[in-house]
């Protein structure tokens, strides 16, 4: 039983985005510079607090990810990653975030939201070398997305909400590897994704893409799950170093 004379200890409550793409075949992570204290100055995920007492938290990401990004919900994948509530991982106070991945094509460059002085796409390779580093316990969220992404490549089809349809089974394999951090051989990648029934359908048409020959295109299919898995191979020293 509760003292009578007890009170709820205050928290605030906050949203982080752990916002995906690829450019240029490299996984990209988008950051902001925080134009305001605590870390003014510093990188960290864009998000920020509910707006109001009333604020929905999944409306609050939607609201981030427009303010942040400029992008709507319906523009890319979206999914409740976890909560982080360790009591010193904000200098404010009492603050869990609930952070959200988000997943999409070819995103355009970003702007800075209402309290972040500028906003990039930066190479997620450069927050794991920690050439980047980030604010507040950002570091641990955005490792938190990429194992959630590395996985449910295995599992799931959300490789392909990393394409623009449509694609080749080639632009599909660079999301494999630009995620997972590791090379495929082509034509043992064509074998396992073909074996997957309606993960991807052909199209009927094809795509030229340098002196060889045509490439197929594709779309993608009815599937949510994959069966067999595309098990994600061991990285190398070597190609964990080239992510």
């Amino acid at each position: 039983m509760l003292a009578d004379d007890w009170t709820p200890p205050p928290v605030l409550l906050a949203v982080d985005l752990v916002i995906f793409t690829l450019r240029e075949s490299v996984l990209q992570v988008l950051l902001v510079e925080r134009g305001v204290d605590p870390f003014e100055g510093a990188s960290a995920l864009p998000g920020g607090f509910l707006a109001t007492s009333t604020e929905d938290i999944l409306a609050a990401a939607h609201r981030e990810l427009f303010e942040e990004a400029g992008l709507g919900a319906d523009q890319l994948h979206l999914e409740q990653l976890g909560a982080y509530g360790t009591p010193d991982r904000d200098p404010r106070g009492r603050v869990v975030s609930v952070a959200y991945l988000a997943i999409a094509p070819e995103l355009p460059q970003p702007r800075a939201g209402t309290d972040a002085a500028d906003a990039t796409w930066t190479p997620v390779s450069d927050v794991l070398s920690h050439r980047v580093r980030l604010a507040f316990d950002h570091e641990r969220i955005l490792q938190d997305g990429l194992e959630r992404a590395r996985s449910k490549l295995e599992h799931t089809v959300l490789a392909t909400a990393f394409c623009t349809p449509p694609f080749t089974i080639n632009e599909l394999q660079q999301v494999y590897e630009a995620v997972w951090g590791v090379e495929l051989d082509p034509r043992n990648f064509y074998r396992k994704v073909q074996a997957v029934e309606d993960f991807i359908v052909p199209l009927g048409a094809e795509r030229r893409v340098g002196r060889g020959r045509p490439a197929r295109l594709f779309a993608p299919g009815k599937r949510s799950t994959l069966f067999p898995p595309l098990v994600r191979p061991t990285p190398t020293t070597t190609t964990e170093a080239r992510r």
